[in-house]
């Protein structure tokens, strides 16, 4: 209960990491009920939130919102950070969604691990507010490590949180995190590490890509992203190819066979290659001949790769090609 005799329950937004947990955690110790929400899309995955929610017993919904996450991707109203991470408005999304799942578990508010001054870009006073206003959920987020460096939250107004228990935690420095998880005898947890693809360099020169070639896509267009080496052969066509047995079967995971062009290699150990929606038979051919350089197969002789398309399966005799003849149509 908290001191209006009233039962709190609060939803926040959960990584998996330290912060989460002790967001968690402070607003647990006012006896506020707390549950956590994390979400799935190609770009980053639930995986270290469902973990961290099993060790510390508390409730997680995990919810996948990639055909929410595109449109905003795609067009983020304030940009990107270094690479393709919209990171403002991602977290305003995310909190969008989980105010729309407020009716539902019937929590009074929304709450993030966020620390003010942590990260340049999202973590500021200034982000923060964006965040807020443009959730649609203004007034309903608190940030429990944080709060006493920002404004007075309704929550706190109106007695639902006790604004004394709350903390004042700013910077980029994590022994004030580490300090307050040994008084909770919180031991086991994450070490700091960013989780989304987005940030990466060469995920997001391959998904700008996929955006300046595709005006729709497929969730398997974007894990394919993360896999083998991608060859843009013309406007309408890429080429995707193994680099070694565990990019092999990721591709193939991705393969559909109803649309693409998957190669394999029918003698010689070597890569497969799959062409996300198929192309001309001269282009699967070389596709075949760029895979058979790629392969054991001796360089100088034609070798067998058998070709699976959409109308049927067949095995073609190809010259190898050398890989330097194909560097310069490599997405980096």
């Amino acid at each position: 209960m908290n001191f209006l005799g009233k039962k709190v329950k609060a939803l926040g937004l959960c990584s998996g990491g330290l912060d989460s947990i002790l967001a968690a955690l402070v607003l647990r110790d006012q006896d506020i009920e707390v549950q956590w929400v994390t979400f799935e899309t190609p770009f980053f995955s639930a995986e270290k939130a469902r973990r961290t929610a099993s060790k510390n017993k508390i409730p997680l919904i995990v919810k996948d919102i990639t055909d929410r996450y595109i449109p905003m991707l795609k067009n983020p109203h304030c940009g990107y950070g270094q690479c393709l991470n919209p990171c403002l408005d991602c977290h305003a999304l995310m909190f969008r969604i989980a105010g729309e799942m407020m009716p539902e578990t019937e929590s009074d508010f929304l709450f993030s691990g966020e620390v003010k001054g942590q990260r340049p870009m999202s973590q500021t006073k200034s982000g923060m507010r964006y965040v807020e206003k443009h959730s649609g959920y203004d007034g309903y987020i608190l940030r429990p490590l944080s709060a006493k460096r920002l404004p007075e939250t309704r929550m706190e107004k109106e007695g639902l949180v006790n604004r004394e228990l709350l903390h004042g935690i700013t910077g980029r420095s994590r022994k004030p995190q580490i300090a307050l998880a040994e008084s909770f005898g919180v031991s086991d947890y994450p070490a700091p590490a960013g989780g989304c693809l987005l940030t990466d360099k060469g995920y997001a020169r391959r998904l700008q890509d996929l955006f300046d070639h595709q005006a729709d896509f497929t969730r398997e267009d974007l894990e394919l992203l993360k896999y083998g080496r991608h060859l843009r052969t013309n406007e309408a066509v890429k080429l995707v190819v193994g680099r070694n047995k565990s990019d092999n079967e990721n591709i193939v995971s991705c393969y559909r066979p109803e649309s693409d062009v998957l190669t394999q290699m029918a003698v010689h150990p070597g890569p497969v290659g799959l062409i996300p929606h198929g192309a001309p038979e001269e282009i699967v051919h070389w596709a075949a001949s760029v895979c058979a350089g790629y392969s054991k197969a001796p360089a100088c002789e034609r070798t067998a790769v058998k070709i699976h398309m959409p109308d049927g399966t067949k095995t073609i005799a190809v010259p190898p090609i050398p890989n330097e003849q194909v560097q310069s149509l490599m997405i980096p």
